[in-house]
């Protein structure tokens, strides 16, 4: 079912995501418009999205996502919410209190927003790091919504994305300002890559200082399946456009979906590697130190964090939870959100390794360059 007529909200729109949803909705959907809301948007992305926008009308809204005046503003009127809006943090960088204020009451207040708006349907961007892994490293693979598993999150970003799905999807079914219903659901992606991940980009630099070899900080068994920026994109779309129909409307709302694509199970360094190794880099055959040894140093400097915390802010380059996440086997199916939104990946591994490589190897240059004025 066609979104065509509607009008509809991208919360951090000029971010990874959501620039590429946006394009998506351009080239797939004769909107009526589409409202970009981010902390910061880029003029040439504004003029980029108006060569390719049609009758689409392309509205920016830049500001906070707990500003609630711009929230009422970019909502009012509209009919679909896509929240792909999030600070990601993997290290320990960012304080808890801004994560919360960001991740969880954002949410909560576009969700307060869409009420009082009556906007019908809501898809919120979760992530894969909500199931897990645990702190025993127990491995899932090819799990799927109803596989049993018990983790007890710790890390900031993990639990506030947790918290920030569950607020979303207990919003399932909310009495909107107008009489009518609110439906809502939650796309967990695996690891996103392609063009414009800035992840690859940190491997790659680390690769070049390292005289272009890569890092290992996983295990070549602890298989992971990341998915494709572009797939990634289309299951938002298709979920949009399975809320829209009423049966499916239904089944969909107030659940969780894995999505993830045909990308062959694998390591995260060595994902890294399949990408980057055609540029000319290698990678180590093992850890510069066993997993044991790297898990009781990563202790040790969270430790170190909690002693230095009243004078010195000091953030760790790897902590007990990424060593974990980076060592587990963890992979999910898609087929929950192929039965019942629809989703099939649209990139084959094949294009969308040539895509993100032809990519990354556009930015090899600058990258150096960059490092050799450091």
């Amino acid at each position: 079912m066609s979104l065509q007529g509607d009008v509809c909200v991208v919360t951090g729109a000029c971010g990874f995501l959501g620039e590429r949803l946006v394009r998506l909705l351009l080239e797939e959907d004769k909107l009526t418009e589409i409202r970009m809301l981010d902390i910061n948007v880029r003029p040439q992305l504004i003029q980029c999205l108006e060569e390719i926008r049609g009758d689409t009308l392309v509205s920016v809204f830049e500001g906070d996502i707990s500003d609630s005046e711009l929230l009422r503003r970019a909502c009012k009127g509209a009919s679909l919410v896509f929240h792909t809006a999030s600070l990601i943090d993997v290290t320990g960088k960012v304080l808890y209190s801004e994560l919360h204020r960001v991740n969880v009451k954002g949410t909560q207040l576009l969700l307060e927003t869409c009420v009082q708006e009556n906007v019908v349907s809501f898809i919120y961007t979760s992530s894969i790091e909500v199931a897990g892994p645990n702190a025993n490293g127990d491995p899932i693979i090819n799990g799927d919504e109803n596989t049993p598993y018990t983790c007890s999150l710790k890390f900031p970003y993990s639990k506030t994305k947790k918290e920030a799905e569950q607020v979303t999807l207990q919003a399932q079914g909310e009495v909107l300002q107008n009489g009518g219903r609110l439906a809502t659901c939650a796309l967990r992606p695996m690891y996103i890559y392609g063009e414009g991940c800035r992840f690859l980009l940190g491997h790659m630099g680390d690769g070049i200082r390292n005289g272009n070899m890569l890092y290992r900080t996983s295990r070549p068994e602890a298989q992971v399946n990341p998915v494709y920026v572009g797939n990634a994109a289309l299951a938002h779309l298709q979920a949009a456009r399975a809320l829209r129909d009423p049966q499916r409307r239904a089944a969909i709302g107030g659940n969780f979906y894995y999505i993830s694509d045909d990308t062959p199970p694998v390591s995260y360094s060595d994902f890294n590697h399949a990408v980057l190794s055609p540029l000319g880099f290698s990678i180590q055959e093992k850890p510069i130190l066993p997993i044991p040894v790297l898990y009781l140093l990563c202790f040790l400097m969270e430790m170190l964090q909690i002693l230095l915390c009243p004078f010195k802010r000091f953030t760790p380059p790897i902590n007990r939870q990424l060593l974990t996440m980076l060592n587990t086997p963890f992979s999910f199916s898609y087929r929950r959100a192929q039965r019942d939104m629809g989703y099939a990946p649209r990139y084959s591994w094949e294009e969308a390794r040539k895509r993100t490589m032809d990519w990354v190897a556009s930015q090899l240059p600058k990258e150096r360059e960059r490092i050799k004025v450091k």
